[in-house]
């Protein structure tokens, strides 16, 4: 139930307090990290994606199930492009009638394609997410979540050139490149873990926040198309956090941030979104239209928009470049387009029954 800031009691007040001292916190010692990119795939619309971002956070959305569709292009203004496109599915059921615990599943599957040799990335990822109530009154949870995927990289060997098939300045395919190329597949098997706590608070939970952390690649499989045997993908570490909060009846603010470290590499993401309620059918929100932007750090403004009309909503981004490429790129970065379709079940009977929302 919407309620504007004005209604916020004291302890809503204490909870803001120590929510953003966690904040400075965490980004204090965030930023000593040197940061310049990140190994795995990464996406700027990154809230969207819950499986790679922590598997603790698959299902925690106010609806019984959700279904998604991502696509990315980036550098096209200096190279080939890369290009990502990724689908999504995340339900969730009661875990049993005694308690407002509940259980998430979730599926992911992308395809990435990067270079003048087409490098492909391609996977899998099912997840699986228990969700403990510790607070029904102020939807209070905590969640421990697992994934396990399956990835395919190639590359198109045909496309590569060498120095040995250039004479006087000219490239001539029918020059032998004198090269010993490997096999030009790799399979791995990834598994992630992580946990997650949201809560409400405030007068009618018109508060909510959520933070957590997840691991991925605790298997460290050869990463090699040579099969060097010390080789291996490096774990990657991430941390959520965010918040929402009604500001008026019809005007609600989200803050999200994102952490990643992977080997050298680490990635901070932070910003928000402004929400306006344009028109509403009792307590259902038919029509919000969503504005704001986010900061990559070292790399990339991203502004944001993002309109939702009843159970469907399309989000799109745009990064504008400012790391040290911003000549070569002309400060292009990449644009992002999502949709999602969210619903409830009309049978509430057995474990489909309606579950106690988290309200993120």
């Amino acid at each position: 139930m919407k309620k504007t800031a004005n209604n916020l009691n004291r302890k809503t007040g204490k909870s803001f307090v120590l929510f953003f001292s966690s904040c400075a916190l965490l980004c204090t010692s965030l930023y000593s990290v040197s940061v310049r990119a990140q190994a795995d795939i990464h996406f700027s619309q990154f809230y969207e994606t819950s499986i790679l971002r922590n598997p603790a956070l698959t299902g925690v959305f106010a609806d019984d199930y959700k279904f998604g569709a991502y696509v990315r292009n980036q550098w096209s203004s200096i190279s080939n492009p890369y290009q990502t496109a990724l689908v999504s599915a995340e339900t969730r059921v009661a875990a049993n009638h005694m308690n407002d615990d509940f259980f998430s599943f979730g599926l992911l599957g992308y395809a990435d394609k990067a270079g003048s040799i087409d490098q492909k990335i391609t996977a899998v990822y099912p997840a699986i997410n228990y969700n403990k109530s510790l607070d029904p009154e102020h939807n209070t949870y905590l969640s421990v979540g697992l994934t396990g995927g399956y990835l395919q990289y190639s590359f198109d060997p045909s496309k590569a050139t060498f120095n040995n098939q250039y004479q006087n300045g000219h490239f001539d395919p029918g020059n032998p490149s004198l090269e010993n190329l490997p096999y030009a597949k790799m399979n791995l098997w990834d598994v992630g873990a992580g946990v997650n706590f949201n809560t409400s608070t405030g007068k009618e939970n018109a508060v909510t926040y959520v933070i957590g952390v997840s691991g991925y690649h605790f298997t460290q499989p050869n990463f090699s198309y040579y099969k060097i045997p010390d080789m291996t993908q490096n774990i990657r570490w991430n941390g959520n956090i965010g918040m929402s909060f009604n500001m008026t009846d019809d005007i609600a603010f989200m803050m999200q941030g994102n952490y990643a470290q992977q080997g050298t590499y680490s990635e901070i993401l932070i910003g928000g979104l402004l929400s306006w309620t344009a028109a509403s059918e009792g307590a259902d929100q038919i029509f919000i239209l969503s504005g704001g932007a986010f900061y990559r750090y070292d790399d990339a403004i991203i502004p944001v928009v993002k309109v939702k009309y009843k159970n469907m909503a399309l989000g799109m981004s745009y990064d504008v470049n400012v790391s040290s490429l911003k000549d070569a790129s002309r400060m292009a970065g990449g644009y992002e387009v999502t949709l999602f379709i969210t619903g409830k079940y009309a049978d509430k009977s057995g474990l489909g029954k309606k579950t106690v929302c988290p309200r993120f």
